[in-house]
């Protein structure tokens, strides 16, 4: 199972992408979480410590590597590098193990025009594509907010999209955007899952706003949520009705793919 999270910013991705890496590892799952937000979170949404994320060195920030795999110096554009360097071993090198769940964090490329090609956006772009088509276990991707991701295809061979929601018609429209664009990389399994729910007004408007595509479940306002965000700890932790939330999500999903 390989899917991206994706959705308006400040919606609830990784609070989703986090808890559900915890549960198909929990589970008895190999799972391979990715966090391609240049606002890096998912450490923290997993579990690990602050102490710990910011260990974590951005594959795009591996100068060395980027130049040894490329064969050219980061932070170039348009100079001549390879296009298919080797990325195999990179997961397992560079991953960080947490209770089951090994995490990758890419970081940011730096922007040279549209359709940016620079050894940095070549190295993480193979690499997806390697993650995607060669790699064993469950992959979910935490995906920059917005629509960009989609247009550059850095999300293609993906088995399904989930769009997190909030009760608002921003979030619905850019979820109705990502449908159109994702079916344009031939990714047709568009699922919703609604977020920062309180009542069954809120329910109601995420179920006709999305519709056709089809909900997975709700996660609801919660107040352990907010309490994780401030101790630093992944909301799976504390239990109470999100991890029960968590699980009827991933249960659906995984009837589905």
């Amino acid at each position: 199972m390989k899917i991206a999270i994706s959705g308006k910013g400040g919606v609830g991705k990784t609070t989703l992408a986090g808890g559900l890496a915890r549960y198909f590892a929990e589970n008895g799952g190999r799972v391979l979480a990715i966090d391609a937000d240049p606002d890096s979170n998912l450490p923290s949404s997993i579990g690990i410590t602050v102490q710990d994320a910011a260990k974590i060195k951005p594959l795009a920030t591996l100068k060395e590597l980027i130049a040894e795999r490329t064969g050219a110096k980061p932070g170039t554009f348009g100079g001549t590098f390879k296009l298919n360097p080797r990325v195999d071993d990179i997961p397992d090198e560079y991953g960080m193990e947490f209770k089951g769940i090994k995490l990758l964090t890419l970081g940011t490329v730096p922007k040279g025009g549209t359709g940016c090609l620079c050894p940095e956006s070549t190295l993480l772009r193979v690499l997806l594509r390697h993650i995607m088509l060669k790699r064993g276990e469950s992959v979910i991707i935490d995906m920059e907010a917005g629509l960009e991701h989609l247009a550059r295809g850095s999300t293609e061979s993906m088995d399904a999209f989930i769009v997190v929601v909030e009760p608002g018609q921003r979030a619905i429209q850019t979820a109705h955007q990502i449908k159109r664009l994702a079916a344009d990389l031939g990714v047709n399994n568009i699922f919703v899952v609604g977020n920062k729910v309180v009542d069954d007004g809120d329910r109601k408007l995420i179920e006709e706003g999305v519709a056709p595509m089809p909900l997975l479940g709700f996660m609801e306002q919660s107040e352990d949520i907010r309490e994780a965000d401030r101790k630093g700890i992944s909301a799976y932790d504390i239990g109470g009705d999100f991890k029960g939330q968590i699980e009827l999500i991933a249960k659906k999903l995984s009837e589905i793919i």
